[in-house]
């Protein structure tokens, strides 16, 4: 309970800061613009966009967030309005009419948005003011001044990031080296609270107390996961901190990627005590070796020592005192267990090993960090940003996106204008400050931007009601907003794009004066939002026409082709943990890709289609994320037994021969399996397999004619006995290898003890990929019988046809030859 109510009173603290944050910078705008001198109010023309820049930067920010804002809005200024400035001198504000706004609004989004790596806030900053520049100097006409109109779109863009300045500064600053510091302590201290009770649950007396332990460990594991991103984010901001502030350099340390890599072990200590619960208390080798309480206490102790030594400021190299106990509660492990069962036990000290081994690793020196961890240095940010963003090569993952801006922000003014001369630019704005990085659930995303414009809207409207005289009251009446709107950004429901369209809608109504009928704006606003919503959503459709669900299965089908080449390259040949660690990030790659399309393909609408089976995706995608552990943890094992096989000599590669043997047979049994799972994923449908079939006049006995090729295997029936087998033999022939390891002192007992662990890991690893894989097997089965509910699905049935239709094609091609 206290932890619980601890936890939503740091939400609460959060939400408070970010909105008093939020209403310090809108209350600095707010005043310039309203109560300002004279001189300083007629060059901020512009305040609804200060406020929309302000929300753009300042939400959830740091001080390190606020001066790379400053950077951005810079940046975003010299290339959107240099360009609109040169075009409004040369063309002159009287001859604009709606179709030349338009296309000069096209010509410039794309000129934003197609260099690379630009910031996704710069994109918005400038959109923003290219829709400003062009569309108010059409509304105003033979009244717009072409040289100062922009430099006061300048000067409003300007005053918004001075303001996010200034409330990240007061009354005290919000440092990302603070911020970056104290989520370390929290990542600490969880881990440590993770590794007591796994090794709680190790020791337990009974499978009911074990799971307990684990139940208890879960919520912690999301936590130290959450934990993880915001280390990365903050990571980021403290370099736009560090230059500025060198009097703080003693606190700019960051342990964060050090304790990042702790996570790995943790999660493949969860995986043993998953597959042993059914065998607990745990006991290795019926009392031959028992691993007791008191030396995994021990070692609990001293990896905790080193997680909090990772927090040390000044520490360049961890303390090794007491490393020697661990040592010596390891040596009692000096042979290896042929039992499958005991596997995961061998495999949860691997894991803790691991994670002591980790904590140990020195941490990168100030030196070496030099190079990348200052913005500005060598040639200078600005001339190095703008030369490798304005590269030579293009590609259509460049073109796409950009004519993709430029056709829906055009057409958006373009209607804007026709519904509303007056209030034309809002629905320019709408498509130009919600552009996306990546690909996005479209009409979700628009859906909850509507939603959160009418909200904030309303919100307005009810502001002004209630404080229609007292133009003071207004801004304290946002307070309560800002804090509401923190929620619904954290919510599933709107998230960030729902919660900053609400924060706007509200800001714009009661953060201004003299811009009509309160009333009268909303209904115009909602209008014009309606408008450049709809333009993005029928661009999305005509240019990007593939559905979510369908690039799903284009990206599974990666995923098992990566699988299937980290299957692979699994050897204890020399370099053998290189080659795997190369095809796991490939993987980790493209199992991220995969979840965010089953995510988005789960957010958009059936229509006509059939709906998506996001359960089952969802499952494969829970499987994948296991393999890459997994696979991870192979290659730690692998590299480790690399690095002690130099110490044995021609002996060792005597027995390598016969694990190698091993592991080809279970890399052909696994790799088949994979295969099959790309042929069956690589098919449209069913229908158009048994249309080609009968097309190409294939007989029956051709289509089945593989059934007896030994390289196609099933993970049913009597073959599991087969894999069984195989980890037999690679565990008889580890124990053998061992055996032969002569241990006279304590150096080779403790090198001796490192063999039995990698060894037995490496088995437990290799077991459990099956294992996965088979999970995989169920859910590919799943989604067949899903878009097929009147056929009996066999994945070895499919996976003949497609071979006998691939070997027909292969033939009739040498024919023709």
């Amino acid at each position: 309970m206290s932890t619980t109510t601890g936890r939503a009173r740091a939400v609460w603290f959060r939400c408070l800061a970010s909105a008093f944050r939020t209403a310090l910078a809108c209350a600095i705008v707010g005043c310039t613009t309203l109560y300002g001198p004279a001189s300083i109010r007629h060059h901020i023309a512009f305040p609804a966009f200060s406020y929309v820049t302000v929300v753009l930067i300042v939400t959830d920010a740091t001080l390190g967030d606020a001066l790379h804002g400053c950077w951005l809005a810079l940046y975003a200024t010299v290339q959107s309005l240099g360009p609109a400035l040169l075009s409004l001198w040369l063309i002159g504000p009287a001859r604009l009419s709606r179709g030349t706004i338009s296309v000069a609004v096209a010509l410039g989004a794309f000129l934003v948005v197609f260099p690379r790596g630009t910031h996704l806030v710069a994109r918005r900053i400038a959109l923003g003011q290219i829709v400003i520049v062009y569309v108010i100097a059409y509304i105003n006409g033979v009244h717009t001044e072409a040289i100062m109109h922009p430099l006061h779109v300048a000067a409003s863009t300007a005053i918004g990031v001075l303001a996010c300045v200034l409330a990240l500064l007061l009354p005290y600053p919000r440092l990302a080296c603070w911020e970056l510091r104290l989520n370390c302590e929290r990542l600490a201290e969880n881990v440590s609270e993770r590794l007591n009770l796994y090794v709680k649950a190790f020791c337990a007396e009974d499978n009911a107390l074990g799971l307990a332990y684990i139940s208890q460990a879960k919520p912690l594991t999301v936590a130290g996961a959450k934990l993880l991103q915001s280390i990365k984010r903050y990571q980021e901001s403290v370099k736009w901190e560090r230059l500025p502030l060198r009097f703080l350099r003693n606190f700019y340390s960051n342990p964060g990627e050090r304790l990042q890599e702790l996570e790995i072990p943790l999660r493949g200590m969860e995986m043993a005590l998953t597959s042993c619960t059914a065998s607990l208390p745990v006991r290795i080798l019926d009392g031959e070796t028992i691993y007791g309480p008191v030396q995994l206490e021990e070692n609990v102790c001293l990896t905790q020592k080193q997680i909090k030594n990772c927090l040390l400021r000044d520490s360049l190299t961890a303390p090794e005192s007491n490393a020697g106990n661990l040592v010596e509660s390891h040596q009692t492990l000096q042979t290896i267990s042929t039992r499958h069962q005991d596997l995961p036990s061998f495999f949860f000290l691997f894991c803790m090993k691991l994670l002591h081994r980790k904590s140990l690793a020195k941490p990168t020196t100030p030196t070496q960090q030099k190079g990348s961890s200052t913005p500005c240095k060598q040639t200078g940010f600005f001339k190095s940003t703008w030369m490798s963003n304005w590269s030579t090569s293009v590609s259509r993952k460049r073109l796409m996106p950009a004519f993709k801006c430029s056709l829906s922000l055009g057409l958006a003014v373009l209607f804007g204008l026709i519904y509303s001369k007056k209030d034309g630019y809002w629905s320019g704005l709408t498509v130009a400050i919600s552009l996306a990085a990546a690909r996005e659930a479209t009409f979700k995303v628009s859906n909850v931007k509507a939603q959160g414009t009418v909200l904030g809207t309303v919100y307005g409207l009810f502001g002004c009601f209630v404080f229609e005289r007292y133009l003071s009251l207004r801004f304290i009446s946002l307070l309560p907003w800002f804090v509401v709107t923190n929620f619904l950004r954290h919510s599933k429901m709107y998230g960030q794009a729902g919660g900053i369209s609400a924060v706007i809608g509200a800001v714009l109504v009661l953060g201004r004066k003299n811009f009509g009928p309160p009333s009268e704006f909303a209904i115009a606003r909602i209008v014009e939002t309606f408008i450049g919503l709809s333009c993005s959503i029928m661009v999305d459709l005509l240019l990007q026409p593939t559905r979510a669900s369908s690039l799903a299965k284009v990206q599974l089908f990666k995923c098992f082709e990566t699988l299937s080449a980290c299957i692979g390259s699994i050897s204890l040949a020399a370099n053998s943990k290189t080659n795997l660690l190369e095809n796991q990030r490939r993987l980790k790659l493209d199992v991220s890709e995969l979840g965010k399309f089953i995510s988005e393909a789960e957010a958009e609408p059936n229509f006509w289609f059939l709906p998506f089976h996001s359960a089952c995706y969802f499952e494969l995608l829970g499987s994948f994320s296991k393999l890459v552990d997994l696979l991870l943890l192979s290659a730690d094992a692998v590299g480790l037994l690399e690095h002690e096989s130099q110490k044995f000599g021609a002996s060792w590669k005597e027995s390598v021969n016969k694990l190698d043997g091993d592991l080809e047979l279970f890399k052909e049994m696994a790799g088949s399996l994979v295969k099959c799972f790309e042929d069956v994923t690589k098919l449209l449908s069913l229908k158009s397999l048994e249309k080609e079939l009968e097309n190409k006049n294939i007989p029956h006995d051709l289509e089945m004619g593989k059934s007896s090729n030994r390289n196609i295997f099933k993970v049913s029936g009597l073959d599991e006995d087969r894999i069984d087998s195989i980890i037999s033999s690679y565990l008889q022939h580890s124990k053998e290898m061992v055996d032969k390891i002569h241990a006279a002192d304590e150096g080779e007992r403790e090198l001796k003890s490192q063999v039995v662990l990698c060894l037995s890991a490496l088995g437990f690893c290799m077991s459990n990929l099956i294992k996965e894989t088979s999970e995989i097997e169920k859910r590919i089965i799943g989604i067949l019988q899903w878009e097929n509910p009147s056929k009996h699905i066999n994945l070895y049935e499919i996976s003949c046809k497609i071979r006998a239709l691939y070997t027909t094609e292969q033939y009739c091609t040498n024919l023709q030859f």
